[in-house]
Order: structure tokens, then sequence, then C-alpha cells
């Protein structure tokens, strides 16, 4: 009898730690197990756009729901972490993007902000990630993404309803058969950039989008698997031409 409760007991504990995995998968997503089904991965956090280029990005809005501006200011969120390679090199990161909307009445709207350029992912995108300023106002943001087939996308980065920098960061869902869904390799169309970024979109509740509102964005990045790019022989040719 004392051995069979022992047994119930390990196997109801062993449930409950597999139960609580997967839900910790599910509210903190881990990128190095999102769309990991083979062991040759070679995940790295690269940087996408740091925000110093004047110009670079544009701001849009309806002029039926209000005007917008967008400029780069002197800032840094201070507990950003530089990348190894960009250690040593904080004074070339110094700088944020500002965005402001001047509302002209409450309603629903919402706008874009988009970099003047697609930009390219190398590898295969896992997470990306950026932090913001949201001036804790109940507003939900958007990546707005293009996949390898050119289809556009948008993820859900999050809401910004918080005071101060925050990290935001959404994981890019896999292609189930790498024909549907956000695909971002296919052996058939050669060798190009899987993912590129197009820019953001706030979508505004409706009862605070009103008056005046400031966000701040910085530090631009992606977690990315690049084991095909590091392990490509060098007498092998590139499918680029």
């Amino acid at each position: 009898m004392k051995k069979i409760l022992t047994l119930c007991v390990v196997s109801f504990v062993a449930t409950t730690m597999m139960f609580a995995q997967q839900n910790q998968s599910l509210s903190d997503p881990n990128p190095e197990n999102v769309g990991a089904d083979s062991a040759m991965l070679s995940l790295r956090e690269v940087s996408i756009d740091k925000f110093e280029r004047e110009g670079s990005w544009n701001v849009h809005i309806s002029p039926d729901y209000g005007v917008i501006a967008g400029r780069l200011f002197d800032g840094n969120p201070a507990m950003k972490e530089p990348l190894a390679e960009d250690e040593g090199k904080e004074d070339e990161d110094k700088q944020v993007y500002g965005v402001r909307v001047d509302f002209f009445r409450r309603g629903v709207n919402s706008f874009t902000i988009k970099s003047g350029r697609p930009l390219p992912i190398e590898g295969t995108a896992k997470t990306i990630s950026m932090w913001v300023c949201g001036r804790n106002q109940s507003h939900d943001m958007y990546v707005l993404v293009q996949d390898y087939f050119g289809s556009n996308f948008e993820l859900y980065l999050g809401n910004l309803g918080f005071s101060g920098w925050k990290k935001l960061t959404c994981v890019i869902p896999p292609s189930p058969d790498g024909e549907h869904g956000i695909v971002q390799s296919s052996a058939y169309y050669g060798d190009k950039p899987g993912l590129k970024i197009l820019g953001f979109r706030v979508d505004c509740n409706p009862m605070q989008a009103r008056g005046s509102y400031y966000l701040y964005l910085d530090d631009l990045r992606a977690v990315t698997d690049l084991y095909d790019m590091e392990n490509h022989d060098e007498d092998d040719m590139l499918d680029n031409w």
C-alpha cells in the first residue's frame, strides 16, 4: 500500500512540474524553445537599429485624428545592457527616437512609426525586442514585419500602460509547413534575408487618446538562429544570383 501511495505521489509531482514548465513557456516565452525542432541551433542576439540616424524613421497619423512629429533626443535606458560587440562603444549609442501625437479628439484611432527602408534580420528570427517609454497610457503596440514571400504581418509587442522605460518582447511564430504563416526561408527560391521589420503601429485607447501623447523608442534587437550562416562551407556557393 505504501509503495502504491509513493508511486502516486511521484507521478503527481512529475505531472505538476511538467504542467508548470509548459505554463511558464507560454507566459514567459523562451526564444531557445520557439520553433526549435532540432538541436542544430546557433542563437544570437543582434542589433537591428539603435535609433541614431536622423531621418531614418517616419511617423504618420490620419489628419482627421491629429498631428504627429518624430525626432531624435539625447538619452538612454539606464537598465539597457550592451551587446558583447558593442562594449566600449557606449558613446556611439546616446540617442533615442521620440514621437509626439496631438489628438484632436478622443476616438478609435492609431498611428504608425515606419522605417525609411525595410530592416532585414539575418538567419531565422525567434524574437524581436525594443526598449519603450510608454508614459503610462494603455495603448497597444504592434511590430509590422514582412516575411520571405513579401507577405505583411503584425505581431503584438505589448501594452504601453507603464511608466518609464521597459523592454518589450514578442515571439515570432514559426511556419507550420514552410508555406503558411510567417515564412522565413525556402529551399526553392534562393538565398535572401527571411524577415524584415517595416515599423510599428500603436492602436490608441479611445478613452485616453486626447491631448498630447509622448512615446520614446530605443535599441531594436532580435534573437535569431544563425546556424546555417555560421556553418556554411567556404567552398559552397551562395544561391543569391
